[in-house]
């Protein structure tokens, strides 16, 4: 790698982390937010989905869009975008200004980690990119692992004061990334790149992407983002309901998965794809999924539960970056939209997942888990029909 290059990777890195230590910061001040405006349940869920909703319909849009006119500027502007929304929040009281802000958080998200993505995609070669996707989903999972700590930190002071951080962190992350990240242009790209014939499978069209491969890797992302939030949705309530934990062992539970998480995408993920390719290891993800979903149904224990519980957020930690990582290297010249892609089809898992599972969870405590285990068997299934030939690799 390149100095530039390196640099570039690094700017995406803590921009990334700084977003989602923003977004962690609010998460518990949302219900003090419902209490202090006397806000129902419903007005809450509408916020929900319009960000869900935006987020959706924006990224692949934004996402075919970045492939045009270049990374730097859509980040930059999601960046600035993520700023506003967080101000919103922070300096009205407003139902309607809350959706609105919302709504451009849900933008902002489709501007940033997608294009992000796609510019590490850009800027790595195939051998490079597990590693440096790990590093881009371990700064995720470390700014949510962080954020609702510093929030409820920050929250003694005001329920509005992790808004203004959060602003403040965004219009830093735009700053910095103005100044730092080199442009597109300036960025050296691997020969393996810049070399590319005409002949690829995808030059850019939207039809290029329906060949099989793609079409089933995108229908394992929907399913493993409907999955994991039909599963995590209403872990907290099933684990209390059912087994007694208290928010102590919750939290625990979520400490240790965030520990574990951070250390299988920093340093072990890229040696996982070159041990299994990321096939092999998207069927191995799959299957422990299952295992651990299973177990929970079926556990007597709280430790059981622990372990199982440990299982399954691993399986998913490292599916969403196997997935991803293969999309990436299936294209030369559409990151953008397939990242955009991406991101459109967990949004839509991230709004029925929770929905299924909580009209389930009213019926039964076990529904929601035999559910999801039956989709993860069947996902588990279907990722043996994932064969990628020489001639599908850009």
């Amino acid at each position: 790698m390149s100095g530039k290059v390196k640099r570039a990777i690094l700017i995406l890195i803590l921009s990334e982390f700084l977003v989602c230590l923003g977004i962690g910061l609010v998460i518990p001040v949302m219900p003090f937010l419902r209490n202090q405006l006397h806000l129902s349940a419903f007005d809450m869920g509408v916020m929900t989905a319009l960000f869900s909703f935006a987020q959706f319909i924006a990224s692949p849009i934004i996402g075919k869009i970045s492939d045009r006119v270049g990374r730097k500027p859509i980040i930059a502007i999601g960046l600035a975008l993520y700023a506003v929304s967080e101000i919103l929040f922070a300096v009205t009281n407003l139902l309607g200004m809350f959706d609105f802000a919302r709504v451009i958080g849900g933008i902002s998200a489709a501007m940033v980690s997608p294009t992000g993505m796609a510019l590490a995609a850009d800027i790595t070669t195939k051998r490079q990119r597990a590693k440096v996707i790990g590093w881009l989903s371990a700064a995720f999972s470390g700014g949510l692992i962080l954020g609702p700590g510093i929030g409820g930190i920050l929250a003694g002071i005001s329920y509005k004061t992790p808004f203004w951080f959060a602003g403040a962190l965004g219009a830093i992350s735009t700053i910095a990334l103005l100044i730092l990240l080199p442009k597109d242009s300036d960025i050296e790209k691997p020969a393996q790149i810049t070399g590319q014939k005409a002949n690829n499978i995808m030059n850019g069209d939207w039809h290029d992407l329906l060949i099989k491969p793609v079409v089933l890797l995108f229908i394992l992302i929907l399913v493993s983002s409907f999955g994991l939030q039909g599963f995590e949705s209403i872990y907290s309530l099933f684990v209390n309901e059912v087994f007694h934990f208290s928010i102590a062992n919750i939290a625990l539970v979520l400490t240790l998965n965030g520990l574990i998480s951070l250390f299988f995408q920093v340093m072990l993920f890229d040696r996982l794809v070159v041990r299994f390719r990321e096939t092999r290891l998207i069927r191995i993800c799959f299957f422990f999924a299952l295992i651990g979903t299973v177990w929970i149904i079926f556990a007597h224990s709280k430790i059981e539960v622990v372990i199982a519980t440990l299982i399954v957020f691993t399986a998913f930690d490292l599916l969403r970056p196997a997935i991803t990582t293969l999309l990436t290297k299936l294209s030369a010249k559409n990151q953008g939209l397939i990242n955009g892609l991406n991101m459109s089809l967990t949004s839509v898992g991230n709004v029925i997942g929770p929905l299924m599972s909580g009209a389930l969870l009213d019926m039964n405590t076990h529904y929601p888990y035999v559910v999801v285990a039956e989709f993860l068997a069947v996902s588990y299934l279907l990722a043996f029909a994932v064969k990628i030939k020489p001639h599908h690799l850009a």
